[in-house]
């Protein structure tokens, strides 16, 4: 961990800028957007607080089964769907759809568990937006969802298959978590801090996360 630590001090002075102002909209390249929520009156006021942010709503779904069948017809930039929807879930559509091509996925819930998260890592979810949601919530969420994704297309580069990437973000999210507590830093410094010891010691991101992990646990 000590390796780590001398890294982050010094990424942390090499990087150190003055926090740039928020963008009030997003970026053109990316703002089309699937939302998928059953209660008709909660989707409406979705679609207009997204609307109202800049975003494009290029389909609204009110189940997960509608989620899937207007991600193939419309891909998106992003999905955001409620996890509790009738016929099929948020997360299982979210399954369905990364199996069939990964993009950034927000999940709308009311509470947030362990068991759920888990779940929800190994079907492609990249964000969270807890109810009741507001116009300042969405802008970040969206943001995080986006640079996850883009970590996550990082390690798909290293791995030969969907299934494997999906696996060491398991791994590497632990590892970031366990950075980010231990050094104080953002999640965007943990990730490049792995990113930076993978290319330094020649070896795959899961492999540096699972070096932090087994550390952590002898500490």
């Amino acid at each position: 961990m000590l390796a780590f630590e001398n890294m982050a001090a010094k990424t942390t002075k090499k990087t150190a800028k003055p926090e740039a102002k928020s963008e009030a909209k997003p970026e053109a390249a990316r703002s089309r957007i699937l939302i998928a929520e059953d209660n008709a009156m909660a989707r409406k006021a979705l679609a207009a607080q997204l609307k109202a942010i800049g975003f494009e709503v290029v389909a609204a779904a009110a189940t997960g089964e509608e989620a899937v069948v207007h991600y193939d017809e419309t891909k998106p930039d992003l999905v955001i769907m409620d996890v509790k929807m009738p016929k099929m879930d948020g997360i299982e559509a979210a399954k369905i759809i990364t199996k069939r091509l990964p993009v950034p996925i927000i999940l709308i819930t009311g509470y947030s568990t362990g068991p759920l998260v888990d779940r929800a890592v190994e079907s492609g979810v990249f964000a969270y937006i807890r109810k009741p949601i507001t116009r300042k919530d969405l802008l970040p969420a969206i943001k995080f969802a986006f640079a996850r994704f883009d970590e996550f297309k990082a390690l798909k580069a290293e791995v030969v298959d969907l299934k494997h990437a999906m696996e060491t973000r398991k791994y590497v999210e632990r590892a970031k978590g366990i950075l980010m507590k231990r050094l104080n830093i953002s999640e965007d410094e943990a990730f490049k801090l792995l990113q930076a010891q993978s290319q330094k010691e020649n070896k795959k991101l899961k492999d540096i996360a699972e070096i932090v992990i087994t550390a952590s646990n002898m500490i």
